[in-house]
């Protein structure tokens, strides 16, 4: 009885969103994940979500601004552009935010001190990176670099702001081409889409200005592969992922496992790594 009466409610969850990450998500939580509930979606497509879930308890389907009042935690999975409309209302209200479209953080620094000031929390999941616990150890003690090589089948490029800009053409290559090398911040604003992965890499170490991103359109290659090198005063280190796309070229299905084992985390009674 005691037990009962001192068990944990389940954390309620509200996705915003619903492509190839968010369907996956909700799929994932409409199975059942221990603590959690699938509160409420934010979608234009009402028939898509109930297609999807099959039958299962259907959340609440409302505008993105509604969102924080069905859940305690909301997950962004839209287009970039969209992180302020799905943030601030999310953070106004106290609740947890976990941001995928992390390089628009870069963009919105205000959303870090509205989370401070309302009692709220952002959130970035590890996504299509390994070995961010090792990065954010490192960054406890002193790191001189950080560099991390992206290659992508050139589909998943085309379109990029920074490609267009430029009139660079990936579409149609024939062999491996290096089309941007700067900062995570230059790429966040030049791949929106597609660099996610190595702002959350410079968030966790030396920032965005000192980390170093180099992208490759290469035609040789099925999966978005990326190659981490650190040095720092504990270890020197190198990561090398190759990840399955999902069925959206830009991202992999390994973010939205992430974005899972994110959450089995905030509930589970046992908690592995930083």
């Amino acid at each position: 009885m005691l037990a009962a009466m001192t068990a944990t409610p389940n954390l309620r969850v509200a996705i915003a969103g619903f492509g190839a990450i968010g369907r996956s998500l909700a799929a994932a939580l409409a199975a059942g994940l221990p603590g959690l509930t699938l509160a409420a979606i934010a979608s234009r497509d009402p028939q898509n979500v109930r297609a999807v879930l099959k039958g299962a308890a259907e959340p609440a389907i409302v505008p993105i601004g509604e969102l924080p009042q069905h859940a305690d935690l909301v997950v962004e999975c839209a287009p970039a552009a969209m992180l302020p409309q799905i943030a601030v209302p999310a953070l106004e209200a106290g609740r947890s935010l976990v941001v995928l479209s992390c390089g628009a953080l870069l963009e919105h620094e205000e959303l870090v001190s509205l989370a401070k000031e309302r009692g709220g929390r952002i959130l970035v999941p590890t996504g299509a990176l390994l070995g961010l616990d090792a990065v954010l150890a490192a960054a406890e003690g002193r790191i001189s670099a950080v560099t991390m090589t992206s290659r992508k089948p050139p589909a998943g490029l085309v379109g990029a702001p920074f490609l267009v800009a430029n009139g660079i053409e990936v579409a149609g290559i024939e062999e491996p081409r290096c089309v941007f090398e700067g900062s995570a911040r230059e790429a966040a604003r030049g791949f929106p889409a597609n660099v996610n992965v190595a702002v959350a890499l410079s968030l966790a170490g030396i920032g965005p200005d000192r980390t170093r991103i180099a992208i490759w359109a290469d035609p040789t290659i099925s999966r978005n592969t990326h190659l981490i090198e650190v040095e720092s005063d504990a270890a020197d280190f190198s990561m090398r992922i190759a990840g399955v796309p999902s069925e959206n070229p830009r991202t992999g299905r390994i973010t939205a496992q992430s974005v899972v084992a994110l959450l089995r985390k905030l509930r589970a009674p046992l908690a592995v790594g930083t």
